[in-house]
């Protein structure tokens, strides 16, 4: 261990002249195996500026009652400058209110005079157990804030990806947020331009199997994937899934998979075109009207089986309309009782909501959400993304 003493340092604090040869004639053979070295003060202000001078020093055993400063006093010191440093009492037999103020004071443990030495090993030996359980725990701590650290900038870096120029114009408002359940998730949604004129809109939501730190990097791979292939395919949303799927089930050892939805939005036309792989049917709000659901899957989810060739459908949106893409965690959102937020009461708020901004609109459903989990905890990443169609460009 990074931590382990392999020479253990304990200072003696007593005024009486022959403390230091005693110890040291009781301890010789530690001390000739190197398992001991041993410093002696007289008093406390002397074993303050030992424990000043040998920062390796962790147990103390001290007299209470000594000149200059006495035992007590000393414990105060080593609370506040010392926090380390484990002491441990010695007193005369029954002085119990005493050991009681030093117990009190911090230290460990106690042993009475005259000195029993069997006794004192047995608790030399019980100390250093306590101070490398002690030291073993500030280790775990230490690497338990690393990492913790790093899965903080982790999750920076995987909220800097999503890109948050959101599109707000005459054609098209757009607007997304991701929330993952742990430091960083396996949810993504991205959107880009297919084209120089910016007439053809790339969408894409997906979610990773599992959380944590795998699903996070499982993430990274599939939205790089899906955005080079979708630039790079000139037949549509199908063929694009159908690479990526190729590409995720090769050397796929952890067997992790994706579902995702891909759609292009033809801003001239209104014209969506959409392949799913097995994800959560989009819904999408007509202006004024009804409410229509995206259920056709189009395959599996993405990584599973290596030889599936996704198709595609399209769909016509109108002046108004808005499409609402998300991931399971919005309807599987629960209760502490086991309730879940379920399609119905999505749909119900999307409708009841339908005519706030897109912005608006995803964060009033996900403060639903929250209300409605009334503190159980988030076991899943929220992820949602809303565009609202508002004209047809002219040629």
């Amino acid at each position: 261990m990074e931590n382990e003493i392999s020479t253990t340092k304990i200072l003696f604090v007593d005024d009486e002249a022959d403390v230091e040869v005693l110890m040291m004639q009781r301890f010789r053979r530690q001390i000739r195996e190197k398992k001991f070295s041993l410093f002696f003060a007289h008093n406390g202000i002397e074993a303050l500026d030992i424990l000043a001078k040998e920062p390796e020093i962790r147990l103390v055993i001290s007299d209470i009652n000594m000149p200059v400063m006495d035992g007590l006093t000393l414990l105060r010191n080593i609370n506040e400058k010392f926090p380390n440093v484990i002491p441990i009492i010695v007193s005369a037999y029954g002085d119990m209110n005493n050991i009681r103020a030093a117990m009190n004071l911090g230290a460990f443990d106690f042993v009475t005079k005259p000195i029993n030495f069997e006794d004192l090993n047995v608790t030399i030996d019980k100390t250093l157990g306590h101070i490398q359980n002690l030291l073993s725990a500030q280790h775990t701590k230490s690497r338990l804030d690393s990492i913790l650290h790093e899965l903080n900038v982790a999750n920076e870096i995987q909220q800097s990806i999503l890109p948050r120029n959101f599109i707000n114009d005459s054609n098209i408002t757009l607007f997304a947020k991701m929330n993952a359940a742990k430091e960083i998730g396996g949810d993504f949604y991205d959107f880009f331009w297919l084209d120089e004129a910016n007439s053809k809109l790339g969408i894409v939501i997906a979610d990773v199997s599992g959380k944590g730190v795998p699903a996070a990097l499982f993430m990274t791979v599939s939205r790089t994937l899906i955005r080079a292939h979708a630039y790079q395919e000139t037949q549509g949303c199908s063929d694009c899934l159908t690479k990526v799927n190729k590409a995720l089930c090769k050397d796929n050892t952890n067997v992790m998979f994706v579902t995702g939805f891909c759609a292009t939005l033809d801003i001239k036309t209104g014209m969506l075109t959409y392949s799913n792989a097995g994800h959560n049917p989009p819904h999408i709000i007509r202006k004024g009207g009804s409410i229509e659901t995206l259920t056709k899957n189009h395959g599996m989810a993405l990584g599973v089986i290596d030889d599936i060739h996704y198709k595609e459908d399209q769909i016509q949106l109108n002046e108004g309309d808005l499409l609402f893409l998300y991931t399971d965690g919005v309807t599987e959102a629960e209760t502490k009782a086991g309730s879940l937020y379920g399609d119905q009461k999505l749909i119900s708020n999307l409708d009841k909501y339908r005519d706030l901004a897109v912005d608006e609109l995803v964060n009033t459903i996900r403060s639903d959400i929250t209300t409605f989990a009334a503190g159980c905890p988030q076991s899943d990443d929220i992820t949602m993304l809303a565009i609202r169609y508002l004209a047809r460009k002219q040629n």
